[in-house]
């Protein structure tokens, strides 16, 4: 089968096809998943707008679901390494279909804030099981070979785009399915969808059943070369896990700064609704689930870092040109072309962090690469959100750009040797 995979396209039906089952399963789990977050991206900020929130509270909530999904997703992911994986994605969808419900039956703030809080509402998860997302991510690495990761990873990352996609692509009419409905009611179809979805993917992985991570019974015996190796290998993983934690942070900071509140800057500075802004989030998505595919492929060509950093140096260029867009039309398109070559490194990222360490640890992995996004991007709306109250409409952007271009310079300088290494140890 994997021959078959690496002979033709690894986008091609052959290569879907020799996927293991589960893989394949969780793939399209997150690809409907997203779509409900797709809705979410562009609509909830907005929701809480007609609610007559301020930009300031609503990045506190976001930022609330930030430090929630921070704390969650550490222990998930360790405890994910020894109980297994699918229990976490039962809990989410199961909790998810239940607080949904409630944010439907009642309205009430303090039940919309507990449910966007546990659950991320609004921030653009691109179809990610919030807090339990290290256990996903680290079942579907366990699934997939290490040489076939990087394009499986970036077809993930294209199908939850396209996802976002047509999530963002609904969110234009969703407000307008009740007739008669305005303000804050005429978002009711929105919780709808997202209810919907959830109930559907826990079926889904009800389904599912799942080898759990292999662990060897630690005996006493006397010190060995191999054990010596062992603990090697082991602090070589651990300082390998926190260089990625410290860049990741100077990344996640800057996205933070503008990308949640994206919808509510276009509805402050152009006056735009949905209508507007969904139809281009929609198209940004779809680009940047093609853009993902290319970045697969290309880092077979020139590895995982170069396709990583490349297309986000072009980014930071594009996002200090955002604010100064003299209209919604110029701005949109400055947004949609940023978003092509920045978000399109997402699944080549996730596939060097779980590449870091082995199976047993890759829980643990990705808990840290959670933690180390949701921490600082959790900090960044609160931020954001009090600059464009203050009228600061341009400052978002150019901070979040000069904290990007921070992780372009850091991200190839401290990390790019683990992959020489890798590629040293295949060989």
């Amino acid at each position: 089968m994997d021959t078959i995979a690496r002979e033709s396209s690894p986008y091609s039906l052959a290569a879907w096809r020799s996927l293991d089952p589960v893989a394949r399963q969780l793939i399209w789990v997150r690809l409907l998943r997203s779509i409900a977050q797709g809705a979410l991206a562009v609509d909830f900020t907005l929701y809480l707008r007609a609610r007559g929130w301020s930009a300031s509270a609503v990045g506190l909530l976001l930022m609330a679901g930030g430090l929630a999904g921070a704390a969650l997703s550490l222990v998930v992911g360790v405890v994910s390494d020894r109980a297994g994986r699918r229990v976490f994605l039962i809990i989410y969808e199961a909790g998810l279909s239940l607080g949904t419900f409630a944010v439907i039956a009642l309205p009430a703030t303090w039940v919309l804030v507990l449910t966007a809080a546990l659950f991320g509402f609004g921030r653009g998860a691109n179809g990610s099981s919030g807090p339990f997302a290290p256990a996903e991510q680290a079942w579907l690495a366990q699934r997939v070979p290490d040489a076939r990761r990087g394009p499986v990873f970036s077809l993930n990352a294209g199908m939850q785009f396209a996802g976002m996609g047509l999530g963002s692509l609904l969110a234009a009419v969703l407000p307008h399915l009740l007739p008669g409905q305005r303000g804050a009611a005429a978002f009711l179809p929105l919780f709808a969808l997202n209810l919907l979805v959830a109930l559907v993917n826990l079926g889904q992985i009800l389904r599912l059943r799942e080898e759990k991570p292999a662990h060897r019974v630690a005996l006493p015996q006397p010190k060995s070369p191999d054990a010596a190796s062992e603990s090697d290998l082991t602090r070589g993983e651990n300082r390998a896990l926190v260089l990625l934690t410290l860049v990741n942070m100077v990344n996640s900071l800057g996205v933070g700064l503008v990308a949640p509140l994206l919808p509510y800057w276009f509805a402050v500075r152009f006056g735009a609704g949905p209508e507007l802004i969904g139809p281009v989030y929609s198209l940004t998505f779809f680009l940047t689930g093609l853009s993902s595919l290319a970045v697969g492929r290309l880092s077979q060509r020139i590895g995982l870092v170069r396709s990583i950093v490349l297309p986000r140096l072009a980014g930071v260029f594009l996002l200090t040109l955002i604010p100064f867009a003299p209209s919604f039309g110029l701005a949109a398109a400055l947004y949609v072309a940023r978003s092509i070559v920045n978000r399109g490194s997402v699944g080549a990222r996730q596939a060097f962090s779980v590449g870091l360490v082995r199976d047993r640890r890759r829980g643990l992995a990705s808990s840290l690469n959670a933690v180390s996004w949701n921490v600082p991007a959790a900090l960044g709306p609160a931020l954001g959100g009090y600059l464009i109250d203050m009228g600061a409409l341009f400052w978002p952007f150019l901070l979040a750009a000069v904290l990007q271009l921070g992780y372009v310079v850091l991200f190839p300088t401290v990390l790019g040797r683990y992959e020489q290494r890798r590629a040293q140890a295949a060989d």
